[in-house]
């Protein structure tokens, strides 16, 4: 008796737990870093909730020195004298669309840095939102119970 009571009250918490969920402040411009800490990154915080029967919700708000990783062509833009984003651009194109369509990620770039770096909504992959700035997508996600992550140089 006392084992079914152990199973039924852990197969109770388990439905009664609430998914974590994490907004990443990504700002950072170093590929090392983006590789590792987003498509690397991500991945091994999704694996480990779900070893514990639990879905991470991911949210990543873009902003600072990380547009030039989600522009179908970067060198159209500033970053053309940035080897290796243009030789990684299209491995990242297939990443990133991998990262928000198998791991549900969703990624929301700040408008108003957007704009001043004459970046329209057709520059960038499918799939990436647009929120009015950085500060509210956050603002937003945290009041939205996400826990902060900053990805930063």
């Amino acid at each position: 008796m006392k084992k079914l009571f152990l199973i039924l009250l852990t197969v109770l918490s388990l439905f009664g737990a609430e998914n974590p969920k994490v907004v990443i402040d990504l700002t950072t411009g170093d590929m090392h870093t983006f590789e590792q800490k987003i498509l690397k990154g991500i991945v091994a915080h999704k694996t480990y909730f779900e070893n514990q029967l639990k879905e991470l919700d991911v949210a990543v708000v873009i902003h600072g020195n990380a547009y030039k990783f989600f522009l179908k062509d970067p060198a159209h833009f500033d970053f053309a004298k940035d080897p290796k984003l243009l030789k990684a651009a299209p491995e990242l194109a297939k990443r990133i669309a991998a990262l928000a369509e198998t791991y549900e990620v969703t990624f929301l770039m700040c408008q108003a840095g957007m704009t001043k770096k004459k970046i329209d909504a057709k520059d960038i992959y499918p799939g990436i939102e647009t929120v009015l700035n950085a500060g509210v997508g956050l603002i937003e996600k945290q009041n939205e119970g996400y826990a902060y992550l900053p990805v930063a140089d």
